[in-house]
C-alpha cells in the first residue's frame, strides 16, 4: 500500500487552468470504473453536502452524461458532460456545462473542459486532471467555492472505503474452498438487518462485526467522521445450506447512495483463477462490465459486472 496519498492541486492562472494529480491504492481498472461508471460517480462526484444523481449516461466518444447536483435545501443544478475523446483505461476528455432537465445547455454559465489521464504506479494508480476554463474569472470562482477541499475529501472517502472492504474480505476468507455469497448494501442499518437475519437462521457472524471506526486510516488521510465510526464496514453470516450473507453500510455521510438496483450483488469465490476467468467471461457476455477481472494490489483476482439481464455479479479469487 502507498505510505502517503499524493494530491497536488495547482492553479495555472496565466492559462486559465487547474491541474490536479491524485494517487490511489487501487488498480487502474478500478479507478477508471470509479470515474466512468454512473453508479460509482453518483457516490462521490458532487461536493458535499450535494449529491450527484444520474439521469442518463453513455460513456462513449460522442456520448453524454446527464446528471444533476441535489442540494440539502432541495435545490437542483443540472449538468452535462459531453465525451469527446476516450482511450480506455488511459485517458478521456470532454466538456462539462450547466443545462436544464431536458439537456438544453445554459450558455450564460461557464463551461469547463476536462482532460483525465490514468497511469499505473508502483502500488496503484495516478490520475492527472487538467481543467480548462474559458476565463480567469470562471477559474477564480470555482476556487473560491472550495473545489480543492471538496474534491480532495470526496476522493479520500472513496478510496479509503474501497481498500478497507477488500482488506477485511481477505481476512475472513481463510481457505481456497469455493463459495457463493450475497453482498448487501445498506444506508446505515446493516447491524439491525443482520441481527434480524441471525435470529432467523440461528447462526453466528464470522469474525464478528467489523466497524468503520476499527480500520485505521492510511497516513495522509483524515480520520473517519464520528457519525459513521459505529457503522458496519463488513459482516458475514452463514445461512441455509452454508450460503453466506455479507453486508456493509454505505452511508450518505461518505457520499454513497443506496437504492434498489445497487444494493445487492451475487458474489462468486471459485477455487481457482482459471474458473474465476471462465465465470467472468461467460456470465458477463452481453452485459456491462464495471471492472475487468484482473490481479489487484491486495492479492486477489477480481472483477465485477452487470449481466445482460440486469443482475449484479462480483467474481473474487484469493490464492491463500
Amino acid at each position: 500500500m502507498n505510505k502517503t496519498v499524493l494530491f497536488n492541486f495547482v492553479p495555472d492562472k496565466e492559462n486559465n487552468k487547474i491541474k490536479v494529480e491524485r494517487s490511489f491504492d487501487a488498480p487502474v481498472d478500478l479507478v477508471w470504473a470509479a470515474w466512468t461508471e454512473a453508479d460509482i460517480l453518483d457516490q462521490w462526484w458532487a461536493p458535499k453536502p450535494y449529491r450527484a444523481i444520474t439521469k442518463s449516461m453513455r460513456f462513449a466518444e460522442g456520448g453524454r452524461w446527464h446528471y444533476h447536483m441535489a442540494g440539502p435545501q432541495g435545490d437542483i443544478h443540472w449538468c452535462l458532460f459531453d465525451y469527446e475523446v476516450i482511450n480506455p483505461l488511459k485517458f478521456y476528455a470532454g466538456t462539462d456545462a450547466f443545462c436544464d432537465e431536458n439537456e438544453v445547455p445554459n450558455n450564460t454559465k461557464p463551461r469547463v473542459r476536462w482532460e483525465n489521464s490514468f497511469r499505473e504506479a508502483e502500488n496503484g494508480t495516478i490520475v492527472n486532471v487538467e481543467l480548462q476554463f474559458e476565463t480567469l474569472k470562471d477559474l477564480e470562482t470555482i476556487i473560491s467555492m472550495g473545489m480543492k477541499e471538496g474534491f480532495s475529501a470526496a476522493l479520500e472517502n472513496l478510496d479509503q472505503y474501497i481498500s478497507a472492504q477488500f482488506y477485511l474480505r481477505k481476512q475472513n476468507k481463510t481457505s481456497n474452498q469455493a463459495r457463493v455469497s450475497t453482498y448487501l448494501n445498506f444506508p446505515g442499518n446493516t447491524e439491525e438487518a443482520f441481527k434480524f437475519y441471525r435470529s432467523v437462521f440461528r447462526t453466528e457472524f464470522i469474525n464478528g462485526i467489523k466497524r468503520l471506526g476499527e480500520v485505521p486510516a492510511h497516513p495522509g488521510q483524515p480520520p473517519i467522521a464520528d457519525a459513521v465510526k459505529e457503522m458496519v464496514l463488513h459482516v458475514e453470516l452463514p445461512i441455509t445450506g452454508g450460503h453466506i450473507l455479507m453486508g456493509t453500510d454505505a452511508p450518505k455521510e461518505m457520499g454513497f447512495t443506496v437504492k434498489q438496483g445497487n444494493n445487492m450483488h451475487i458474489n462468486l469465490e471459485p477455487a481457482s483463477k482459471e474458473e474465476a476467468q471462465r465465470l467472468f467471461d461467460e456470465l458477463s457476455a452481453g452485459g456491462e462490465i464495471e471492472m475487468q477481472i484482473q490481479q489487484v494490489p491486495w492479492g486477489a483476482y477480481y472483477g465485477g459486472f452487470t449481466d445482460k439481464f440486469g443482475i449484479n455479479w462480483a467474481i473474487y479469487y484469493q490464492n491463500l
